[in-house]
């Protein structure tokens, strides 16, 4: 399995599900020459705040950067700085409609499929330390108890002081005898201000806890290769730094979803819908010993999952990924001028939207332009029916980019089991469909389809199965029951 060339199988399946690999040369020209004056648009100058960016370390598309200022009331102003896309790819251009194709970047774990070239991308929309970068700026005065008192959008110029990585500053948030790290002590203040950012993060979530808000530790593999190969599968740890980052990005794009309300603009809002399958999430509570109410409860299903963790912080992954099964995927949908707010059950909030990332996601683009228009007292950019177009096609994107991604890892996964074949593991069921029932093994957390002894099973159930078979042009894993 060594000469298995994972690069060309991750190509083949974008190819496959409709993905682009290579931009029109129009978009990539745009992208060359793409630029903006220092004096754009009146934005104003924030480039002297202590900004910072926390992001994976191999990450080049930086979408956002945050600053806290503690007020003498025990206040704080929270400010988001998100890059300005739309700057350099204006609505109908050749880059627009490049991304608008698209509609994500494509992370596989081998490589990486941009929506807007790297160029660009990774270079004058990406918020890169020492730069001086256009964004949109969220602020957010959030009150000593977590409460958002009160919002405003502006477009500003930033300077990202410092690139950081989420495992380095988490493992020093959670352990606060842990030295400072090298990347903070650089930056005199820095040290302080990540602090202030922690304490601000925390209040922001013991609001959305109280709220609700579902948290869960789901495990996350990537491969790791060397020298061309896979030698092992990698779990992303959830840590403080995460949380942080988590925070404030929920904070912000909620804050947005209200401001285009006030300002009497539509919005696209991620959908997270209450659970169809409730049924089967009380009966997994049930068999832990616990009773959630009969019909859909974040509150209560959020206060059982933490005193799952609290109880069985080793099995907590296991019942986190079978929850998030359970209730289902989210959507974007369009909310007209004044419209009812969507829910999202998994954040406990009404009316949110995806902001945070317009690098890497269209409808944070096509958000970032509605922001604009709202704060300039401009009319929408889009139409409703264009609105809603949009929305269905970054749907059905988003679908056919998540099966290649998990293709590809299930790719990798059966090059670095070829020679377990007969082996015998552990595994949950993760989804009963149709076409098959499917598991995750342990150890390693690979993913694949039960072909022989499924009957009868359903999400969360524990099971032995003995790997039968791998095909990673394919990205099969076969499993049979034992």
């Amino acid at each position: 399995m060594s000469t298995f060339d994972l690069h060309a199988a991750a190509r083949r399946a974008m190819r496959e599900s409709g993905f682009p690999i290579e931009f029109p040369p129009d978009a990539l020209q745009e992208a060359q020459h793409a630029s903006a004056s220092l004096d754009h648009d009146g934005a104003r100058d924030l480039r002297g705040l202590l900004w910072s960016s926390i992001d994976n370390p191999d990450s080049r598309d930086l979408d956002q950067v945050e600053f806290v200022e503690a007020l003498l009331d025990g206040s704080a102003r929270l400010l988001v700085g998100i890059a300005d896309v739309d700057a350099f790819a204006p609505i109908a251009s050749p880059l627009d409609r490049a991304a608008g194709e698209r509609t994500t970047t494509v992370y596989t774990g081998i490589e990486s499929f941009p929506m807007i070239p790297r160029i660009l991308s990774e270079g004058a929309t990406s918020l890169w330390d020492d730069q001086d970068r256009l964004a949109v700026v969220t602020e957010l005065h959030v009150g000593p108890d977590g409460d958002v008192l009160e919002t405003g959008v502006y477009r500003a110029w930033v300077r990202n002081r410092a690139k950081l990585a989420y495992e380095e500053i988490g493992a020093w948030l959670d352990n606060p005898s842990a030295p400072v790290p090298s990347s903070v002590q650089e930056v005199p203040g820095l040290d302080a201000q990540l602090r202030v950012q922690d304490t601000v993060s925390m209040r922001l979530r013991k609001i959305r806890l109280a709220a609700g808000a579902l948290e869960f530790d789901t495990i996350e593999a990537r491969p790791v290769m060397e020298n061309g190969r896979v030698i092992d599968l990698a779990v992303t740890q959830r840590g403080r730094a995460r949380y942080l980052i988590e925070n404030f990005m929920v904070a912000a794009n909620t804050a947005v979803s209200g401001f285009l309300r006030s300002h009497g603009l539509p919005s696209i809002q991620r959908i997270v819908r209450r659970p169809a399958r409730w049924e089967r999430i009380v009966e997994l509570a049930r068999a832990a010993g616990e009773d959630l109410p009969g019909e859909p409860n974040a509150s209560a299903l959020s206060e059982f999952l933490n005193r799952r963790k609290a109880a069985d912080s080793d099995h907590f992954p296991d019942l986190s990924l079978s929850i998030v099964k359970l209730l289902g995927p989210g959507e974007y949908a369009v909310i007209p001028p004044g419209g009812d707010l969507g829910e999202h059950f998994g954040l406990a909030v009404f009316g949110y939207t995806h902001s945070t990332a317009p690098n890497r996601r269209y409808i944070d683009l096509v958000t970032q332009r509605l922001l604009k228009a709202a704060c300039a007292g401009a009319p929408t950019p889009y139409s409703l029916d264009e609105l809603t177009a949009i929305a269905a096609h970054c749907n059905e994107r988003a679908g056919a980019a998540q099966r290649v991604e998990r293709i590809v890892r299930k790719s990798a996964a059966a090059v670095l089991l070829h020679g377990r074949v007969g082996e015998t593991f552990k595994a949950i069921v993760t989804g009963v469909k149709a076409q098959g029932t499917y598991v995750r093994v342990l150890s390693p957390p690979v993913e694949g389809r039960i072909m022989q002894g499924e009957r009868g099973l359903d999400v969360g159930d524990r099971v032995n199965v003995r790997l039968s078979g791998v095909d990673p042009e394919r990205g099969f894993i076969d499993f049979e029951r034992v």
